[in-house]
Formats: C-alpha cells, sequence, structure tokens
C-alpha cells in the first residue's frame, strides 16, 4: 500500500533504500535502539510499513516481549535499575524461537513474542513463516549490547538523553552510539536527521 509522504515517510524511504542496497537479498535483521520507549517502536512501526511499501515481506518483533517473569527475575536478588539491565530479557529466547529460526529461512517457523510483561505471564506460541527474502524489524532497550551485536545486519540508533539508571549503565558500559550502522536525531519527530559522526 502506497503511504503518504511526509518528511517522516521521506525520509524513511531514502533510509529503508540504505539498508537493502547494503543487504541484498536473504533474510535481513534490523535492530533499532534507543531510550524512548514509545519514539523507538513507533520508529520501528514505520521503517517496516516502509519496507512493505516496497514489497519486501516485513515482520515485526520487540524484546520488550522477551522479558523475564518477576518469579525468574527474583533468581537474580532485589529488584534494581541494574537487575533489569543485566538479567531483565531472555535472549536465549530470543535466539531460540525468534533470531535462529529466523535467519534458517525456509519452511522454518519463528515466534515472535512468548511473554506479556504487563500480566507477567507467557503466551501461547503462534509459529509464523517467511519467504527466502525477507525483513524483521526488532526494537527493544538494550538492544546494540554485545551479546546481541552480532544478530543485526543493521543497527539504529535513536538518539536521546538516557532516562533511568539502567540507561545510564547500558550507555556507559555498551556505548551503543559507536556501534550504530546510523544515528538518528528524533527532536522533531516529523522530521528525522541523520547525526553523522566518526564512528558511523
Amino acid at each position: 500500500m502506497k503511504l503518504v509522504s511526509t518528511p517522516r515517510v521521506e525520509y524513511l524511504r531514502t533510509l529503508a533504500t540504505e539498508i537493502l542496497n547494503l543487504n541484498g537479498r536473504g533474510r535481513v535483521i534490523v535492530a533499532v535502539d534507543g531510550a524512548d520507549a514509545a519514539a523507538r517502536t513507533a520508529f520501528a512501526d514505520d521503517l517496516a510499513a516502509v519496507l512493505d511499501e516496497a514489497q519486501m515481506p516485513t515482520f515485526r518483533a520487540s524484546l520488550r516481549y522477551f522479558q523475564r517473569s518477576r518469579e525468574d527475575l527474583g533468581r537474580f536478588g532485589a529488584d534494581s535499575p541494574e537487575r533489569f539491565y543485566r538479567h531483565g530479557f531472555d535472549y536465549s529466547a530470543l535466539r531460540r524461537v525468534l533470531l535462529e529460526p529466523f535467519r534458517l529461512g525456509g519452511s522454518t517457523g519463528f515466534v515472535t513474542q512468548v511473554f506479556d510483561p504487563d500480566r507477567d505471564s507467557w503466551i501461547e506460541p503462534t509459529w509464523t513463516t517467511a519467504p527466502t527474502d525477507a525483513f524483521l524489524v526488532i526494537d527493544g532497550e538494550f538492544i546494540n549490547r554485545s551479546e546481541l551485536r552480532d544478530a543485526w545486519n543493521y543497527r539504529i540508533l535513536l538518539e536521546s538523553e538516557a532516562t533511568s539508571e539502567s540507561d545510564y549503565l547500558y550507555q556507559k558500559e555498551e556505548r551503543p552510539r559507536q556501534v550504530a550502522s546510523a544515528v538518528i536525531d528524533l527532536s522533531e519527530r516529523h522530521r528525522p536527521q541523520r547525526v553523522f559522526s566518526d564512528s558511523c
């Protein structure tokens, strides 16, 4: 479906073209990072819509739905920003049911959600398949940390100030700006702007 042309959509079309040119064919995973959860999710949704518009089958996922349960988190000590940063997400499940099967291609099924953090309950898995050439756009907190970076073909960082102690810890330890493929200024959300530096 043809999207209404706006400065934001035009920017996303340019970004999508860059991603397509860099990655060619096959299964491609794009990670969207940023401290502002609402902005991050909206940007990932809009990028997926633009890729769909370009007739690239595109799937959406969020690290939010790979969080650990409260019971599981209790094994890692008292509630704290550091506990959430270090243990809040089940990266093993993320790789096992989403990233690895998506990469395999063919008829291998994958799951985009396993846990509902609002209800603190597991989600009945829905297995999905994709064509040979397909995109997965995934957003999430701390998504460019070292143990996940190898999973992404393209890394987007939406530039913003850290909003929590866990964000500060992430930025201090992982320096996500230095590993991003694209750093984007969303201070005007309707007019995204690329931020260029020596590190990207």
